[in-house]
């Protein structure tokens, strides 16, 4: 399933060069999680970090407007 959401998501948009897997050169934000979100889905709300156009947050970062330009 993730496969579909990211991957095979950038192929349908001709993007796959830029996007849809974490590689050194492509754009990627992401969010790392403290619990799996496969074991309880209100675990999808424990972010511990979010990575933005390169820089690493703290969800407080993101709440305070720390992370505009």
């Amino acid at each position: 399933m993730l496969r579909t959401a990211t991957v095979n998501a950038a192929r349908a948009l001709r993007r796959e060069k830029d996007i849809g897997s974490v590689e050194a050169g492509k754009r990627a934000d992401l969010i790392v999680l403290g619990a799996n979100p496969l074991d309880a889905i209100a675990n999808t709300g424990s972010i511990e970090w979010v990575i933005k156009g390169g820089r690493v947050f703290r969800p407080s970062d993101l709440l305070n407007g720390q992370a505009e330009h």
